[in-house]
């Protein structure tokens, strides 16, 4: 089979660039290990992304949103807090270190962010992807070996098909088997954390606004989630949330409770318990001759900030835009050459993001009181200045930096 662009991975990031492609009017062909039905299924599974308002954009532009819109909760403000759970800042009164960012301080019309339920992504993505005809999706179906020696890029698939493209994309996650067979290595390290994710649901509403808590253990993060419910991200260290992980789920809700306090009423679990052990993994490059890589392939930093999938979603736009670019000045789309612009585009934001979530990690990861103060009185100034805090706003948003025109909500083609 050919085609223009071989896409291994169909998540979130692998089928938004077969979408931006096939706006564009280049043909791809999506290798998925899931089978189609799956993003049929209509059960809450207790998941949800914080997508940031530029990858809304982004999802807009390509016609995504519709089937989104009365199933996301936008996100209006932030409301950050040092070193106290819910509980103890309302006994104890707020106290000088907390951070609030409202998005009326940039563009009243836009949130900071949008929180998206997993299933009505899933579904919302593969709805938009059967209306294009450019893009065949081949699922469930394995990639077992990929060849870049002919002047072409080859996928071998588990049945024993090729499919054969100028470019082989890499959405397959931080366990990248596309990674390892074009050779790049990967560098990092596990941190001493896991995060235990689940959805609550609360007697009183959010008033959409997101709760993170810096604690010693790890962030306490509340999403807002449409209607009386929230996502909720404990992180602890792995034994304590292999702990949350084993209690029954009165037990887990009396804890949750705790340290909630009162100011959202009575909580109670909506959905299912997840836990993920963190960790930060960088790939050595993003390009070589015939292959590239997106999202947690070339990338996993630490979720401190909620930026995992809006890394992935940037490098999507910006990778698209470059294809796009090369192939209108009558260039091989899979050349090194060609595809370095969106390598020198993606590099320098991913380190910059992994190194300021590993910062943030450590830095309120401590009890030592010289660092807490210092943290403290910081977290005071940049909630005084006003161009700092829309400084940090903006970038939280996704649109900090030179964006591709996806991120601008604006076409990729006239």
């Amino acid at each position: 089979m050919n085609t223009d662009v071989a896409i291994v991975g169909g998540g979130p990031n692998g089928l938004t660039l077969a979408l931006a492609l096939a706006h564009a009017g280049i043909a791809s062909v999506v290798i998925d290990t899931e089978p189609p039905e799956k993003a049929l299924e209509t059960q809450y599974d207790g998941r949800a992304f914080a997508i940031a308002y530029a990858c809304w954009r982004m999802w807009r532009a390509l016609g995504v949103t519709p089937a989104l819109e009365t199933q996301v909760q936008p996100i209006e403000q932030i409301l950050c807090s040092d070193g106290r759970t819910p509980d103890r800042l309302r006994r104890g009164g707020p106290g000088p270190f907390l951070l609030h960012f409202d998005h009326r301080e940039l563009d009243e019309t836009e949130p900071l962010g949008m929180m998206v339920p997993h299933v009505a992504l899933r579904r919302a993505l593969h709805e938009a992807l059967l209306r294009q005809p450019l893009i065949t999706r081949i699922a469930p179906m394995k990639a077992v070996g990929i060849d870049r020696d002919t002047g072409r890029g080859r996928v071998r698939l588990a049945d024993g098909r090729t499919i054969i493209a100028p470019l082989i994309a890499g959405c397959d996650g931080v366990r990248s088997n596309v990674r390892q067979w074009i050779g790049l290595r990967q560098y990092g390290w596990n941190y001493a954390q896991s995060a235990v994710v689940c959805t609550i649901e609360t007697e009183h509403w959010h008033q959409a606004i997101a709760h993170e808590y810096f604690l010693p253990a790890g962030p306490f993060a509340l999403l807002p989630l449409p209607g009386n419910k929230a996502n909720l991200v404990w992180t602890e260290t792995h034994a304590v949330a292999a702990s949350l992980q084993a209690m029954s789920e009165a037990d887990f809700t009396n804890e949750m409770q705790r340290r909630l306090g009162d100011f959202l009423g009575e909580v109670r679990l909506a959905g299912p318990r997840y836990a993920y052990p963190l960790e930060m993994k960088l790939a050595s490059g993003f390009v070589v001759e015939r292959a590239c890589l997106v999202g947690d392939a070339a990338h996993r930093i630490h979720p401190i900030a909620g930026q995992g999938l809006n890394l992935g979603l940037k490098d999507v736009a910006a990778l698209a835009e470059t294809i796009v670019e090369a192939a209108r000045l009558g260039l091989d789309i899979g050349l090194e050459t060609s595809l370095r612009p969106y390598e020198s585009w993606r590099r320098s934001d991913t380190l910059a993001m992994a190194a300021a979530t590993d910062t943030l990690d450590r830095l309120f990861s401590t009890n030592f009181w010289p660092v807490r103060m210092a943290r403290g009185v910081g977290m005071d100034l940049i909630g005084r200045v006003p161009v700092a805090r829309k400084f940090l706003i903006k970038h939280a948003g996704g649109a900090g930096g030179r964006l591709p025109r996806l991120l601008k909500g604006q076409a990729l083609v006239a």
